[in-house]
């Protein structure tokens, strides 16, 4: 039970506002190192929301360790499919043929992919309940009105009317977060005029584990490898950037001319292609929070940073604010600090917001870079990949980035225990 205050409301350790993959991570992570911290997760959508969610994710290596050691990663590797090689090419949809630049090898060690793509609503549900064994409050249907920070603890309104008292506040709530936005955090924030179209395609033949991603003009093209349905049809997840206006007419109008322009993209390699779900599209923009801390409040995920999809990050990018975030608390109440003090969540802080920075500065760059049409910047970039291609240590190098193994990497992120 959680500890009563001297008004009689209940007082937890911490409570986490938002129930997606970041949210969950983060309250198993901080539970199943101290078991006794009192945690509980608000999420505002209704109860079930997370089952309609069809999109996939890519989980890196680092990731999928993390996911281990939480005790969920055993449920999921069934349902999850390795990439095992990727492929990338920079062309027009219309060249008859596609000469590739650049091919990684999809292992960071004999045996390891360097990710794996798993549905969200596998990866949400596996989280929910390690959450419920670990016996961690989930309520859903419930939006934050407001909080009011003291000096030992915040106390957060509910929509219902009710409050709760915690002595840290975690902000996951996603990239329009409400909380980061009472606590008056102010964030840098530009629209690239593009939107990601998200569907899952059917074909033919087996895709062997191989990601490939397109560099068109209007954006990239992403044919990402996903586990065989239970009838068996061989599928793949597309994460598909295009003009903002031509995604909307795309994805609103005639199915048929969807499928067409889906097919001149996604090429015949694999046989006849067809859609099997209803395509989404979601405006592409950046968004980095200018503080990731306030008195008693942390960002975690989307409510810190919103990134293009070009580089397949984001989910990855807020796996680690949970590791960095789950570490810092758990060796300040291990020390008997106050883990929603300031000074204790700055930490934090100076761990993750130049990581972040850099992948915002980097996958903004390499949209601008190669959403285009310009010929002596596409013959430039084009020289640029083969010279990548031509040096191992150099795709070496960039798997370890892609892996989440570079870099000041927090201890669940290498498999480790807190």
């Amino acid at each position: 039970m959680a500890r009563q205050s001297t008004d009689d409301r209940a007082v937890l350790d911490v409570l986490v506002a938002g129930a997606g993959y970041v949210g969950l991570a983060a309250a198993v992570s901080l539970k199943q190192a101290r078991p006794s911290l009192e945690i509980a997760v608000v999420d505002a959508a209704p109860a079930g929301a997370w089952q309609r969610d069809g999109r996939c994710s890519a989980i890196a290596a680092a990731a999928s360790r993390m996911l281990d050691r939480l005790g969920v990663w055993a449920e999921l590797a069934s349902q999850a499919q390795a990439i095992t090689d990727m492929v990338i090419t920079d062309s027009r949809a219309a060249d008859p043929v596609r000469p590739t630049f650049l091919t990684f090898d999809g292992e960071v060690a004999p045996g390891e992919p360097f990710a794996h793509m798993v549905a969200n609503r596998d990866l949400n549900g596996a989280l929910r309940r390690q959450a419920e064994k670990l016996g961690i409050d989930l309520i859903e249907g419930m939006a934050v009105q407001g909080f009011d920070t003291g000096a030992g603890s915040v106390t957060v309104h509910l929509a219902d009317g009710a409050t709760l008292k915690a002595r840290l506040l975690v902000a996951a709530d996603g990239v329009k977060s409400r909380l980061r936005d009472m606590a008056g955090i102010k964030t840098v924030r530009w629209e690239y005029g593009q939107s990601g179209i998200v569907c899952t395609v059917g074909h033919e033949r087996p895709h062997n584990g191989r990601a490939e991603e397109h560099f068109l003009p209007a954006g990239p093209f992403a044919t990402l490898p996903l586990k065989p349905a239970e009838d068996g049809t061989n599928r793949s997840s597309i994460v598909w950037a295009e003009r903002s206006a031509d995604a909307d007419a795309l994805v609103s109008g005639d199915d048929l001319v969807f499928e067409m322009e889906l097919e001149r993209r996604f090429g015949l390699k694999l046989g006849e292609i067809r859609v099997l779900d209803k395509p989404r599209a979601w405006p592409l923009g950046l968004t980095l929070a200018r503080a990731f801390v306030a008195p008693r409040l942390a960002l975690a995920g989307d409510a810190a940073h919103g990134i293009h999809p070009i580089a397949g990050q984001g989910l990855n990018l807020g796996f680690k604010d949970v590791a960095a975030l789950a570490e810092v608390v758990v060796e300040a109440d291990r020390l008997g600090q106050d883990i929603g003090a300031l000074d204790v969540l700055e930490r934090y802080q100076q761990w993750r917001r130049f990581d972040t920075l850099s992948m915002g500065v980097t996958t903004d760059v390499l949209n601008r870079l190669f959403s285009n049409d310009i010929g002596p910047l596409r013959a430039a970039r084009d020289l640029g990949l083969g010279l990548v291609e031509r040096m191992p240590r150099l795709k070496g190098f960039f798997i370890r980035q892609a892996s989440g193994l570079s870099g000041d990497t927090p201890r669940l992120l290498r498999g480790e225990a807190i």
